[in-house]
């Protein structure tokens, strides 16, 4: 057991991932009180004027370092809170962390707004590695992406343009490791009209809110969009249609994601509807693992689809990949890849495995202790590499608390096939309206370097019984924004 001791909670957010990073599978502890049978124990004690630090572990060491407060800026008293558990840490481990004291989700948004205000590469690269204690290997892949996103959004009106996230949360099954809002379609179906009647109130009502604005992409995820029969994928579409205008839109993207609830029909649907990018997902090409983790679909599946897909004409596919899914290693990550390399998709995106509270592998993680969960700097190194062979470049990277081996996920894409949603959306550069259960909507305004959001509930039922007031929250957080 790992204790984290806090004289106060101050800054708990961000100590307590960077702690749980160095104990990877660890049980780690925040308390009030000292823990005597604990392996290790750190210590933040808050007296007038510094913060002192403590690590005390089981070979016996005691190590100590005294942060001055600057009340005047949290954040430089934060930052170098991180940066001293950091060091404590990494000598009594005798490891560091490929992202140094980082814990948010967004290292490129360092990078971005760097560059966003004209400074040059490597300036950004030094704050990385001083501040940030970052390695020279992920301080250089933040700044190729930073720079590549800049390019690629280079005609996005940020004040004036907005997006499109339409969530379907069905699913054929729900996986070992998922923490989604997400239905079984199975129990679900009978309700389905009643959930598309609520989304399409709230379509109506967002189109009326967002009249004068321009759309510059829609992104369709879930759950599994494609869960949804194609009378009624067709009927959704057109309704978007009718609603919203296209005039300034760049990419749709429909989430096909899981290969079981891929039909001829439903991608017909699709292509009728000229959706621009879809995503069918293998997570892995490696059968056992599919069994393992409640992908109720064969490897023979997800190759059937892909091909379907190109035969009706998509050119623009994205497949993901998750590293540190249970059981498997360089072996079954290689033959992963080497069947992506012959189906030649458009982009990537490589996942290193995260387990949310929520998800059953974390609920029910007795029942699952014998599962090998790991990912390593060559599992990453391989993929990457596996994308720049099938002449794809990192567009975007973003990161999760409780990531196999401390990592981050990556898009690779071909030249002029990224994902323009997936930039805008993780770098917060532009505001997001999210309709349907469990979705989130983001107001930005960058003139006033502000981010404002709303969340629709979660359930199902009580988002159909609730949707006026889904729709009243929207109105208030665009009323926000002046």
């Amino acid at each position: 057991m790992i204790t984290i001791q806090f004289g106060n909670r101050e800054f708990l957010n961000e100590i307590f991932p960077l702690v749980k990073s160095f104990f990877p599978g660890e049980d780690v502890v925040v308390t009030d009180e000292p823990v005597e049978e604990a392996e290790v124990r750190i210590l933040l004690l808050y007296l007038p004027g510094v913060i002192v630090i403590q690590v005390n572990g089981d070979d016996g060491g005691f190590r100590e370092v005294t942060v001055p407060r600057n009340d005047g800026d949290r954040m430089e008293t934060k930052n170098e809170c991180k940066r001293a558990v950091y060091r404590l840490l990494s000598e009594y481990t005798q490891r560091e962390l490929p992202w140094g004291s980082l814990t948010g989700i967004r290292p490129t948004k360092i990078a971005l707004s760097m560059l966003m205000e004209g400074r040059r590469n490597v300036e950004i690269a030094q704050r990385m590695r001083e501040e940030y204690l970052v390695s020279r290997e992920k301080t250089a892949l933040a700044i190729a992406i930073a720079n590549r996103e800049l390019h690629i959004l280079k005609d996005i009106d940020y004040e004036e343009g907005y997006s499109l996230y339409v969530g379907i949360p069905f699913c054929p099954s729900t996986c070992l490791y998922c923490s989604f809002t997400s239905y079984p379609i199975s129990g679900w179906e009978d309700r389905i009209e009643e959930y598309l009647r609520a989304l399409f109130r709230e379509i109506d009502g967002v189109s009326e809110m967002c009249g004068h604005k321009k759309l510059n992409s829609i992104y369709m995820g879930g759950g599994t969009p494609t869960t949804l029969a194609p009378e009624q994928m067709d009927r959704l579409l057109t309704r978007l249609e009718e609603r919203f205008s296209y005039e300034h839109l760049l990419e749709f993207t429909v989430e096909a994601g899981r290969p079981d609830s891929i039909t001829r029909e439903k991608l017909k649907v699709l292509r009728r509807h000229g959706i621009s990018r879809i995503s069918v997902n293998p997570q892995t090409m490696n059968q056992q693992t599919l069994d393992v983790i409640g992908r109720r679909h064969t490897v023979e599946q997800t190759v059937e689809a892909f091909y379907m897909a190109r035969e009706l004409g998509f050119d623009n596919i994205n497949m993901d990949i998750i590293m540190g899914l249970p059981g498997e290693g360089v072996a079954e990550v290689t033959h992963t890849l080497e069947v992506l390399k012959e189906l030649d998709p458009d982009n990537i995106t490589v996942h290193s495995l995260a387990i949310k509270r929520a998800a059953r592998l974390n609920m029910f993680r007795e029942e699952y202790r014998d599962l090998k969960i790991e990912n390593t700097e060559e599992i990453m190194n391989l993929a990457s590499r596996t994308a720049q062979e099938m002449g794809m470049e990192p567009y975007y990277l973003y990161r999760q608390k409780n990531m196999a081996g401390n990592f981050e996920n990556v898009g690779y894409a071909k030249v002029d096939k990224a994902g323009i949603y997936n930039i805008l959306m993780m770098e917060e550069m532009q505001t997001i309206m999210a309709l349907g259960a469990g979705s989130v909507s983001k107001l930005v305004i960058p003139s006033q370097n502000r981010i404002e959001r709303c969340g629709n509930v979660k359930d199902v039922p009580t988002y159909i019984g609730r949707i006026e007031e889904m729709l009243e929250r929207k109105r208030n957080l665009l009323a926000d924004g002046g």
